[in-house]
């Protein structure tokens, strides 16, 4: 990309064309538009494809033809697959995400059918709900006559606005564990009159900005962002929404998704820098992304130095301010690493809980963030960021852990790093009533691994065990030694690690398919877990068992099939309090 050019991670992006129907919309050379964004510089390019509509909600042009159809149903049924084509084809050149604009229908019918539609749209990495039609199947962004015909049978311009609204609740109410971001939220100012509240809408108080606001404190309480949509400066009224409704959404704590809503390929990349400066002068200093349902925060300047003060108003003022400004991370780096914390919990919590907000703390070269996020919390010199939901927590880094703890007492075992080995040892030390405290394994690039484990029992019985082990399973030991003072290796390299979970340290590399666990601390229950994935030839490559009390916590590197994964997890018994599977797909990649 041109040095100075914006860019932004869009998610109301690119509109997928509707093929060979009777009527023509978006873009149906998929790959031509993924060239031009290559050619442009652009790390990533998001694809949009509308959900067919019942055909009782047509535009004009769809009704002129005189024959009904479906507009873009044989386009949206193909398009999880040609996205998954694209995204093959251009591995390495750009990153393809892609999503629904979902088109609100009402209750009843139009919630099956919507339904119905997601299904049909698996693996999106996000849905946009939008309102298009009134009840009646008027487009209220179809034509200036038809929405001369809605302002007739409204009775009014504020009339209309406050139905409109009172449809946009509804699909909110309705549909907000299912969609992602609500679509162009004053889409009538088309062709209609804007409402008086706009003027004020601080001072204002009518039926319209009741509504108004009803439905944004919704769009706030159910953890929904904004669609802020530049397809209006093209069409000569302004970015999509008004200022005054943008502001009111920052005040609220919305996040806001940027998107061109482009439909031809020339308008790819246009007014990114209008948009920009709309949501910054509306008090945002982040928008964000989504990738498979899950929010990534993006920054929308760079961030001040390591050590500067979170309030200071600009990143360079800030850089002067003083600190450690040679340990800053640079700051799309830093937002790479706080949005890939972000998912390991979303992986650890509810799925309804998944687009909440979590609460963020900041430490060493990611205090920067902190001029993001000034509600974050510190970690001081640590360099380290932690992500929060209620109880639970991930803290992690970019920078490998040192460990400073000088020599263990511990069981030591070198051995073959192959399914179901780590398993056999944990067996024995269970026969012998012998409690796995602490454990931390370190797979090699020879095929083999070495355990370091602190134990609770009678040092007899961990002799009997370890001569056991030796005896029936000397193929797959090739040495174990009961206890020894020894130094733990360094951890893998890798370009992120997991440091703690839930304040407990388990430092680990961050690999793409990963366990958290947390279970009763007491013999045979870890036993249970690494059975249960021997069973489905789940290997565990990495591995850091922790305890506090009488919990233990366990973080998990294991090469396998996921839905093996996810089938044993369901079945470890109450001894789990928590058994989840993190699947990161790329998650060490840029963006």
């Amino acid at each position: 990309m041109a040095s100075g050019e914006p860019f932004i991670w869009e998610t109301h992006g690119v509109h997928v064309g509707t093929g060979g129907d009777h009527v023509k919309h978006g873009i149906d050379d998929l790959n031509a538009i993924v060239e031009r964004a290559i050619g442009l510089g652009f790390p990533a390019l998001t694809f949009v494809i509308h959900s067919p509509r019942l055909t009782r909600f047509r535009y004009a042009s769809e009704r002129a033809t005189e024959v009904k159809f479906i507009r873009g149903d044989a386009s949206y049924f193909s398009f999880p697959e040609r996205m998954a084509a694209l995204r093959a084809k251009h591995a390495g050149r750009i990153l393809v995400r892609c999503g629904v604009e979902l088109e609100w229908l009402g209750t009843g019918l139009g919630s099956e059918w919507n339904r119905a539609k997601l299904f049909q749209a698996h693996g999106v990495d996000f849905v946009v709900s939008s309102v298009h039609f009134a009840a009646d199947g008027t487009p209220y962004d179809g034509s200036a006559a038809e929405t001369e015909a809605l302002l007739r049978a409204r009775g009014g311009v504020e009339q209309l606005w406050a139905s409109y609204f009172d449809e946009l609740i509804e699909m909110v109410d309705a549909s907000w564990k299912s969609i992602s971001v609500v679509g162009h939220l004053d889409l009538p100012k088309l062709y209609a009159p804007l409402p008086a509240c706009l003027a004020d809408l601080d001072g204002a108080d009518d039926e319209v900005s009741r509504r108004l606001f009803t439905l944004l404190e919704m769009i706030a309480e159910r953890n929904l962002a904004l669609d802020v949509n530049l397809s209006g400066i093209r069409k000569g009224v302004g970015i999509y929404p008004h200022p005054e409704i943008l502001r009111r959404a920052s005040a609220l704590g919305i996040p806001v998704a940027i998107g061109s809503d482009c439909h031809a390929v020339e308008e790819l990349g246009r007014d990114y820098e209008h948009g920009l400066e709309a949501v910054r002068e509306a008090g945002y200093r982040y928008y964000v992304s989504f990738s498979r349902g899950l929010p990534e925060k993006r920054p929308l300047e760079g961030l001040p130095a390591a050590g500067a003060h979170p309030r200071q108003a600009h990143p360079a003022r800030a850089a002067a301010h003083g600190g450690e400004a040679e340990d800053a991370v640079d700051g799309e780096a830093a937002f790479r690493v706080l949005n890939l914390g972000i998912e390991i919990l979303n992986d650890r919590v509810a799925r309804e809980k998944r687009l909440e907000i979590p609460r963020l703390s900041f430490g060493g070269g990611f205090r920067g963030l902190a001029w993001v996020f000034p509600e974050s919390s510190t970690l001081g010199a640590f360099h380290a960021l932690r992500v929060r939901k209620d109880e639970r927590s991930v803290t992690i880094t970019d920078r490998m852990p040192a460990y400073r703890g000088g020599e263990i007492r511990c069981l030591f075992s070198h051995h073959a790093d192959r399914p179901g080995t780590l398993a056999i040892l944990f067996n024995t030390l269970a026969s012998e009533e012998i409690n796995v405290e602490t454990a931390y394994l370190n797979s090699l690039e020879d095929g083999t691994a070495t355990a370091y484990l602190t134990l609770g029992g009678r040092p007899e019985r961990i002799r009997e065990a370890v001569d056991f082990v030796r005896g029936t399973a000397g193929d797959r030991f090739f040495r174990i030694e009961p206890e020894t003072c020894i130094a733990l290796p360094p951890l893998k390299k890798a370009a992120g690690y997991l440091l703690e979970v839930d304040g407990v340290w388990l430092p680990i590399p961050i690999s793409a398919h990963m366990i958290i666990a947390v279970h009763a601390n007491r013999p045979g229950v870890v036993l249970v877990l690494l059975s249960a994935l021997a069973s489905k030839g789940v290997n565990v490559v990495d591995l850091q068992l922790g305890a506090r009390g009488d919990r233990n916590f366990a973080a998990l590197g294991i090469e396998g099939d996921g839905r093996d994964v996810a089938e044993v997890l369901t079945r470890l018994g109450p001894q789990y309090l928590e058994a989840s599977q993190v699947e990161l797909g790329s998650p060490l990649s840029p963006g």
